[in-house]
């Protein structure tokens, strides 16, 4: 098989340069005695010197025959003439006359030779000069069927023609006048609009004009009506013949046999032809491409296998409306694109073509001949399986996944989040535990996050991407989850098992950016299709990608039905979009003077908050139950706010669900990388996220970007000795768990990795093996983790009114010099919690805390200092009874030992 280019074809527009092994037009011309050209003089000449050649052929034949006959008769006569004159001579008579028989037949069949070479002669000097040889001038019934040896072509097929008197005889097949020079070099060199057109049966003048375009073949026949008829050799890969078929104005059905090997018969593939089809993309399709408002784009453009008036194969489109022409090329092609030109469908910018024969696993790529003429090779930008990085190409896929979650599903569709418990374990695939595929990953992974009790997984992000180092934050293939764990289906049953334990999925999206690769999305066409057309607005200055042009309909589109494929062909639960912030403002990361001001003169990028409402009403009226969640940085009004509740700043909400609580986590990291001694210096960084609790929905993030790049992991970060790290950390997770807002941890950190993570390697599971030394410090931090989970989710004061300020309450904020924390949290009845956390080494006994007059006694429900958590154990096993002593403006407290480092929750006994 010829291997598949790397680099995207460089072949000039000029003539196409003749293959090896095979004699060109021009070459044969050449070839030719002198005079030749003078049987050319014109179209019309050749052809009817073509006609007189087949007169004088067919009046030979029949001189013959009658030569034959007479003397046959005559030779008889004398015989019988000559048995009667001779009694007894009836044997030898008959002897005789069989003897004259055989003699007229070889003297007929010689007479009947020479004239076919006169004729043959004739019809030679006929031919135009541009003709390589001159094919069967008859039909001839088909003796057996032929062996199909096309790729992926199922074993049904239409019966090959039989030979015998059901088969036509005497039909001739007549050269097609010579294609349009120009158009025969449009046609091969790849820059054709409309292929169709020139390929294929069209009904013509006497009969039907068949005409093919197989590079590399030796002959090609046609199989139509019972017969088949051997092609005229155009050079080039053209195949042409005009066969006087009657009948209904639409070319009758018809098969291929192109033969690639050097003897008839050898090398023979039986196919359909791809140019006598209509367009397999409705009018419907193409219209909602247009305005920008296909919702299930996925199912119009890319790869899709389907069956066509009853052939098998894949149809293949893809937008490129600024390409000169756009072929398909793949390993059922070994990797020419020549013989597989596609055509445009008006105005829409869709190129398309259906492939018989071509099914799911065929590797292909797109030859794209930009503007200037020159070639590309691209991946299909709506591929939805690739082949596995480094390697580029696309796959035709056809998923026969069989779902089992339709009890999760039902569930999801009147999902509350904001009202219910979220607690997301955010997880990187590969590296989780590497080596593993998707399904080894369906064996482990639903059932370790079980175990601890998260509600919900992060995928960080899944789509295909070139570069492992990148995380997955620069996508090539935005329709493809990574090849590098298995195939689409694969990750199905990875999605199809985490919802079976009861366990939601959410998953990266990044629409910001993408890489430059070139033969990916960047310039696709030749020119700036999917990012901007303006190089400042373009590039993104800090990593080296393109932004996408969100002001163009069809770029949103391609976003938009990305969303909400991965929702409803994956199942995905949740969609926490990336580097929001990079997308909302014209001047990120740019100087002054390298950004130009929104029509209303400011920052805003108006095309982005466009796109992202769009996104999220999208996603939200197709996929009831989904979540979107926004990586925003800034202080940008309305990030969850509904997209039709206009802001302060004159801005519709951009209707993300959540949004991660960046202050917050950068704050309270803070505050704890600080020894407890200077703690009292930046008390405010522990309260102050509360100012602005209730102005968005919040997902407080401890994310994979705060364990790497020199920021340590986060038992790391923690001051002090090796139990103080340890008591620091969990502390730090039972105040996480009890502030308003859901919450997110990365892998890793629920068991106190104390290494940076690492794409290569992962978490460090050896930390947890028994015959480590330390391994109970960090199993009981893990333990810490499941019991958060536990006691969380069953602890509605904890999750019930996360987004309203009535279900929070501040016991003490102020008590700075202590490093104490406490407040109450309510659930949507009333029913409070006590969350108490002590910041300071030392043990505070009798800490009077205001709470409830209402509450009689308090128990304690966690406490991050337990034994078999790695703590001291100093807690308060027995209730609390509630003393009518007033205390922080309440009038009734209760005086807890406050264990060193450490978070406690209290609810009523």
């Amino acid at each position: 098989m010829t291997p598949r280019p790397d680099t995207p074809d460089s072949r000039p527009l000029p003539d196409t340069p003749p293959r090896p092994g095979r004699a060109t037009a021009q070459d044969e011309s050449a070839a030719r005695p002198a005079g030749a050209e003078e049987g050319a003089a014109g179209t019309a000449e050749s052809a009817g010197q073509t006609a007189a050649a087949g007169t004088a052929k067919a009046a030979a034949k029949k001189t013959a025959k009658k030569t034959a006959a007479k003397k046959a008769a005559a030779a008889g006569k004398a015989a019988a003439k000559k048995a009667a004159a001779e009694p007894g001579a009836a044997r030898k008579a008959a002897a005789k006359k069989t003897a004259v028989k055989k003699t007229a037949k070889k003297t007929a069949a010689k007479k009947t030779a020479a004239a076919k070479r006169t004729v043959k002669k004739a019809a030679v000097a006929a031919q135009a000069p541009t003709r390589k040889t001159v094919a069967k001038a008859s039909a001839v019934p088909q003796s057996e069927p032929v062996k199909d040896h096309a790729p992926n072509w199922p074993d049904a097929r239409p019966p090959a023609p039989r030979r015998g008197e059901d088969a036509p005889d005497g039909h001739g097949v007549r050269p097609a006048a010579p294609l349009d020079p120009g158009e025969r070099q449009r046609l091969l060199h790849g820059s054709h609009h409309d292929p169709h057109t020139v390929l294929g049966a069209h009904r013509t003048a006497g009969g039907v004009l068949f005409r093919v375009l197989r590079p590399y073949a030796r002959s090609v026949t046609v199989l139509v009506a019972g017969m088949r008829a051997e092609l005229h050799d155009d050079g080039d890969g053209l195949f042409s013949g005009v066969l006087p078929l009657a009948g209904e104005p639409a070319p009758p059905p018809y098969r291929l046999l192109v033969r690639y090997g050097g003897e008839p018969g050898t090398d023979e593939v039986e196919t359909e032809d791809p140019y006598r089809f209509l367009p397999a993309l409705g009018e419907l399709d193409l219209h909602l491409i247009g305005e920008g408002r296909h919702e299930e784009l996925w199912r119009a453009l890319g790869a899709r296998p389907m069956t066509v008036d009853g052939v098998a194969g894949t149809r293949f489109t893809v937008w490129a409306p600024n390409a000169l022409g756009v072929r398909v090329t793949g390993d059922f092609s070994c990797w020419d694109g020549t013989a597989f030109p596609m055509r445009s469908l008006g105005g829409s910018g869709v190129w398309e073509l259906f492939l018989p024969g071509v099914g799911a696993g065929a590797l292909y790529k797109f030859d794209i001949t930009r503007p200037d003429g020159s070639h590309t090779l691209r991946a299909d930008p709506m591929a939805r399986r690739t082949e596995v990085p480094p390697a580029t190409a696309s796959i035709v896929e056809e998923s026969s996944y069989e779902w089992h979650d339709g009890e999760w599903m039902a569930r999801r569709a009147g999902y509350a989040p904001h009202r219910e418990p979220l607690s997301v374990y955010e997880v990187h695939l590969p590296s989780w535990r590497p080596g593993l595929t998707y399904r080894e990953l369906a064996e482990q992974l639903p059932a370790y996050v079980k175990d601890l009790g998260f509600t919900h997984v992060e995928l960080m992000p899944v789509a295909e991407h070139p570069f492992g180092g990148s995380w997955g934050y620069q996508v090539t293939g935005f329709y493809a989850p990574t090849a590098r764990m298995g195939t689409p289906d694969d990750f199905r049953l990875l999605v199809d098992r985490l919802h079976q334990e009861g366990i939601g999925v959410l998953m990266d999206w990044v629409p910001a950016h993408f890489p430059k690769d070139d033969w990916a999305l960047a310039r696709f066409d030749g020119t700036a299709l999917y990012e901007h057309s303006d190089p400042a607005r373009a590039e993104h200055p800090d990593w080296g990608t393109l932004e996408f042009n969100f002001g163009r309909t069809e770029v949103r589109n391609f976003l938009v039905a990305n969303a909400v494929y991965w929702c409803e062909e994956f199942h995905i639960d949740g969609l926490r979009v990336d580097a929001v912030a990079s997308m909302l403002y014209l001047d990120y990361s740019r100087e002054s003077g390298q950004w130009t001001p929104n029509p209303y003169g400011g920052r805003e990028n108006l095309d982005a908050v466009a796109f992202l409402q769009e996104m999220n009403a999208t996603v939200y009226r197709r996929c009831p139950g989904v979540v979107t969640v926004a990586e925003e940085s800034t202080a940008w009004d309305g990030v969850t706010r509904a997209t039709h509740h206009t802001g302060p700043g004159g801005f519709g909400g951009l209707g993300f669900g959540f949004k991660w609580n960046m202050g917050w986590m950068h704050d309270s990291l803070e505050y704890m990388t600080k020894e407890p001694v200077h703690r009292r210096y930046h008390h405010n960084e522990m309260t102050f996220s509360m100012v602005y609790a209730y102005s968005e929905n919040y997902v407080l993030p401890i994310s994979h970007d705060e364990v790497v790049h020199g920021k340590r992991s986060l038992v790391s970060k923690m001051p002090g000795d090796w139990w103080q790290q340890r008591a620091n950390h969990r502390a730090y997770l039972g105040f996480m768990w009890s502030h308003p807002g859901k919450q997110l941890l990365f892998m890793g950190q629920e068991f106190a990795q104390g290494a940076e993570w690492s794409e290569a390697h992962g978490p460090d599971w050896w930390l947890l093996d028994p015959a480590y030394s330390a391994a109970g410090d960090h199993r009981g931090v893990r333990d810490l983790v499941r019991d958060l989970n536990r006691v969380y989710a069953a602890t509605p004061a904890l999750w019930e009114r996360d987004t309203e300020p009535a279900g929070f309450s501040w016991i003490e904020g102020g008590a700075a010099d202590d490093n104490v924390l406490a407040f109450l949290r309510y659930a949507a009845d009333g029913t409070p919690l006590v969350a108490v956390s002590n910041f300071s080494p030392v043990v505070r006994g009798d800490y009077r805390i205001g709470v409830p007059g209402e509450v009689p006694a308090w128990r304690e429900v966690l406490n991050t200092d337990a034994e078999r958590y790695g703590g001291s154990g100093v807690g308060n096993p027995e209730p609390l009874k509630s003393g009518s002593v007033p205390a922080h403006g309440r009038p009734a407290s209760i005086t807890p030992v406050l264990p060193p480092l450490a978070t406690i929750w209290l609810v009523p006994a």
